[in-house]
C-alpha cells in the first residue's frame, strides 16, 4: 500500500511501453494461479453469470488466442456482432464472450493450462504490434465509458484489467490468495481510481486499504471513502453491491 497521499490529478495514464510490461506480469501471473488450481476446482462457480472456473479460464483463453493473431482477432469481433444481434444482446461484447468460451468447451483443464502458457507471450507481441493504423479507431465500451481508443485503451490497458480482474475472480472462487504488489496491482487499481473519478466527476478522498491500496485525493471537500482496494473494484465492477459513491460502475 502506498503510504503517501496521491492527488489524481497528478496519476500519469498507462502508456504503451508501460502497458506491456503490466501485461507481461499480468500473463504470468494467470498462468501461476491455474498451475495452482485442483481437479475439482475447475468447476467451481465464480461470480461470473453462468461461468465456472474453466468455462472463465476459456473466455480470457479467448481473448490471448485473438491478441496472438490479427486474423483471430477480427474474426472474433466479426462473430461477437453477429452473436450479439441473434440474441438481442446491447452490446457485441457479449457475443464476443459467448462465442469464445463455446469455442473453447472442448477443451480439458490440462489442455487449458498448456495453451495458456504457449499463448500468452505471443498474446503479448501482438499487443505490442497492434497495427498502428487501428489504434486511434475509436471503439464504443457501453454506457458511462462510452468511445475510446482501440490501441491506447483497449490495447494498453483492458485486456490487462480483464485478466488481472478474472485472476482475482477464480482465486475467490477457488479459495486461493491473489498475489498482489504495490507496483503491479497497486499501478492497475491507480489507473482505475483515475478513470472512476474523472468519468462522474467526483471530489472524494479514497482510502484503498490492502498491498495493492492507497489514499487518492481529488477535488476539494468532497466525501470520504475506505475500503479494501480489491473490494473497491470488486464492487465496482458489479461483483458486489455498495452504497453511496459505490453505486458508481466501473464496467470490468
Amino acid at each position: 500500500m502506498k503510504d503517501t497521499l496521491v492527488r489524481v490529478e497528478d496519476i500519469a495514464p498507462i502508456g504503451h511501453r508501460e502497458g506491456m510490461g503490466l501485461a507481461e506480469v499480468e500473463y504470468r501471473r494467470f498462468a501461476d494461479v491455474l498451475a495452482q488450481l485442483q481437479p475439482d476446482d475447475w468447476s467451481k462457480q465464480t461470480v461470473n453469470d453462468d461461468w465456472n472456473v474453466r468455462q472463465l479460464v476459456a473466455h480470457v483463453l479467448g481473448f490471448a488466442e485473438s491478441n496472438a493473431s490479427f486474423r483471430v482477432f477480427v474474426k472474433a469481433m466479426r462473430a461477437g456482432r453477429r452473436r450479439a444481434k441473434e440474441k438481442g444482446y446491447d452490446h457485441f461484447i457479449h457475443g464476443t464472450n459467448e462465442v469464445q468460451v463455446e469455442e473453447r468447451e472442448h477443451l480439458t483443464a490440462d489442455q487449458l493450462v498448456s495453451r495458456w502458457s504457449e499463448v500468452w507471450p505471443k498474446a503479448l507481441k501482438g499487443r505490442r504490434r497492434f497495427p498502428p493504423f487501428m489504434r486511434p479507431i475509436p471503439l464504443d465500451f457501453g454506457p458511462v465509458i462510452g468511445k475510446k481508443p482501440m490501441g491506447s485503451y483497449l490495447m494498453d490497458v483492458v485486456f490487462t484489467r480483464d485478466t488481472w480482474m478474472h485472476r482475482i475472480d477464480i482465486c475467490r472462487a477457488a479459495g486461493l490468495d491473489p498475489a498482489l504488489t504495490p507496483e503491479h496491482d497497486g499501478r492497475l487499481i491507480e489507473d482505475m481510481v483515475a478513470e472512476w473519478t474523472r468519468l462522474y466527476d467526483l471530489s472524494v478522498t479514497l482510502h484503498l486499504e490492502g498491498t495493492a491500496g492507497g489514499t487518492y485525493v481529488r477535488g476539494q471537500g468532497g466525501e470520504e471513502l475506505t475500503v479494501d482496494a480489491v473490494e473497491w473494484i470488486w464492487i465496482l465492477s458489479g461483483r458486489g453491491t455498495g452504497t453511496g459513491l459505490l453505486e458508481k460502475e466501473l464496467p470490468l
